[in-house]
């Protein structure tokens, strides 16, 4: 019997110790990333943060990744050796199992404690409640595009749709409707009131509310393109692990499309980032220039990389270039633009950032993107192409910055900016509008100049039209705790696949390649294509192919073999003269063969040659 117990004690020792040594690790590394998550992230909501939880890390910031390791990995693994190492020291002294035993208890509270505390502040239990509970506000009240009539006008109006990474109205002094006593963006306040932000009469400027599921730079998006929220069943979804983002929905880049325009999605950070070059390639064909395409085709050093990716300095210079390009096409266009330079933490100081507010970094970068903004603005405005152009400056969500906000009133109400430039739509109403980034996609149409039956779209309306929104119609906080519960119709189309593992598995396992098409030479009649960006071939590359044609029955489809080059991008000039119907564009599917001989089809694009 002594011998049987003297064996449990000596187990029971045993899990003690490597009880401790899993708590050594466990503890501070909750601790110092709870720390990390909220100073970073000061309005971290559940929503946001199983986005992104959830999400590949591709696209994430080098620099972000880089303070997480130093200010939580780093910590974690000093304190982890440093315990580990007074645990041998110790290990044969009479009190160990005394110091073991506080050790591992405080461990555990540390751990728990962190949790805690951090439920707490993300509010989980309200969270899980939500997610529990359908509730039918966005059923009842969602107004589906494919069910509205539009009518555009016979010369379609241009579109240039700026996100502003973090763009508050609180930026501007209190004189100006804003929330701190310095003016910071002093240029961007002048556009709001010198064109239209919505606030009627009022000089002080107006904005859009971020409602539950739209307040980080993928749900924002998403908002102002369909009027509705980013809030899925697969833990506020990993859209990356899907084959389709919102498949179902109808939004502002699938009707564009359908009504002829050319679309551009332009960024100085990986597009991959969050979903957006699946939402923007599915809704509307858009053609990516992120910060991958502008080190492959030369716009950039392929080793050139700062902050996300490449400044708002550069971006504003690659804008200009590509509205010249897009003007001179002869169809409709939409460059949709987002800025980064203000993104957490204090944003990226460019060379041309003044030092206006001293020390405050944020302050200077703030003020930088106003002024950078008002001279791209003023250029565009000097183009012959502007006449029938409309510009939307808005905010994608309020500032993710840990403290700058720290000095305004707490019964200020932050909002987004917005202000819409040469619409082509006169305001039917002269009153200040209480409003959401919803409002913002059938607002966005009217600005085109679009007839929209019924004034909404979405869980928006037209703010140019007398419609009530939602806003007004039902208050803020309760739209609110109605967003955050769940819909069977945002399911619907959602469209999830629950089993994500399986095609992450598929996603990481099978060829993939981005096939692009580059400006199409009219003259001659050449359209270049190349595939790059070529992953996951186990067995060599045997050959890859395009099936090109223009007839909805493919009768006029060739097949073309790529050649590749010296960096691996396969391409071709694409001759178009035996083609016969090329006015609404050139079908082009991309097939890899491996050295198996198995085939894979990597990609699909339609050309529109601005015919």
């Amino acid at each position: 019997m002594k011998k049987v117990n003297k064996i449990l004690l000596k187990t029971a020792v045993v899990l003690e110790v490597l009880l401790t040594a899993v708590f050594a690790f466990i503890a501070p590394l909750l601790l110092f990333s709870a720390w990390w998550m909220f100073r970073t992230w000061n309005n971290l909501t559940m929503d946001e943060l199983m986005f992104h939880l959830t999400g590949p890390l591709e696209g994430t910031s080098s620099d972000m990744i880089k303070e997480y390791l130093l200010q939580c990995a780093l910590p974690t693994l000093v304190i982890f050796v440093a315990l580990i190492i007074s645990i041998v020291i110790l290990r044969k002294r009479k009190f160990f199992y005394l110091f073991d035993g506080v050790l591992l208890v405080g461990l555990i509270l540390v751990s728990f404690g962190t949790v805690y505390t951090t439920a707490d502040k993300l509010d989980l239990a309200d969270y899980l409640e939500s997610q529990g509970t359908y509730s039918e506000f966005i059923d009842t009240n969602y107004i589906d595009p494919s069910e509205v009539a539009l009518n555009f006008p016979k010369q379609k109006r241009n579109l240039i749709y700026i996100f502003l990474e973090s763009m508050e109205t609180t930026y501007t002094d209190k004189e100006n409707g804003g929330g701190v006593s310095q003016n910071i963006i002093p240029e961007l306040a002048e556009i709001a009131q010198e064109n239209e932000d919505f606030s009627g009469d009022n000089m002080k400027i107006n904005g859009a509310h971020a409602m539950q599921g739209t307040t980080w730079t993928m749900g924002a998006m998403f908002a102002h393109t369909s009027g509705l929220p980013l809030n899925i069943s697969i833990g506020e979804n990993s859209m990356d692990t899907q084959e389709s983002f919102f498949g179902e929905a109808v939004t502002l880049g699938d009707i564009l499309y359908e009504e002829g325009y050319s679309q551009t999605l332009l960024l100085g950070s990986d597009a991959t980032f969050g979903g957006r070059r699946l939402y923007f390639t599915e809704h509307g064909n858009y053609d990516i220039i992120d910060y991958n395409y502008a080190r492959e085709s030369g716009m950039i050093p392929e080793d050139y990389g700062v902050w996300w990716g490449y400044e708002d300095q550069k971006l504003f210079q690659f804008a200009k270039e590509k509205l010249i390009e897009l003007a001179g096409q002869g169809s409709p266009f939409n460059l949709t633009m987002l800025t980064v330079d203000t993104h957490f933490e204090d944003g990226y100081l460019c060379e041309r950032c003044p030092d206006t507010f001293g020390d405050d970094q944020y302050a200077n970068v703030l003020a930088c993107s106003s002024a950078q903004l008002k001279e791209f603005i003023e250029w565009v405005q000097q183009q012959d192409f502007y006449k029938n152009t409309t510009i939307v400056l808005v905010g994608d969500h309020l500032t993710m910055d840990s403290n700058f906000c720290d000095v305004v009133s707490g019964d200020y109400d932050r909002k987004t900016y917005v202000s819409y430039i040469n619409a082509g739509v006169e305001k039917q109403s002269s009153t200040e509008r209480l409003y959401s980034t919803f409002d913002l996609f059938p607002t966005t149409l009217a600005a085109l100049g679009v007839e929209i039956e019924g004034n909404r779209l979405g869980l928006g309306a037209n703010l140019f039209s007398a419609e009530e929104t939602l806003t007004e119609k039902y208050g803020i906080d309760y739209e609110n705790k109605e967003l955050k519960k769940r819909s069977k119709l945002l399911d619907q189309l959602a469209n999830i696949n629950e089993n994500s593992l399986k095609l992450i598995y598929q996603k990481n396992s099978i060829p993939s390649a981005k096939l692009m098409t580059e400006e199409y030479q009219q003259e001659i009649g050449i359209l270049p294509i190349s595939v790059r960006e070529i992953k996951n071939v186990k067995n060599g590359i045997s050959s890859i192919v395009l099936c090109i044609w223009t007839k909805d029955d493919k009768s006029d489809s060739q097949w073309v073999q790529l050649e590749e080059n010296e960096s691996g991008i396969y391409s071709v000039n694409f001759n178009t003269y035996p083609l016969e119907n090329m006015k609404t564009g050139i079908h082009v599917q991309a097939y890899l063969t491996d050295g198996n001989g198995e085939t894979y089809f990597i990609g699909e694009k339609l050309a529109r040659l601005g015919k």
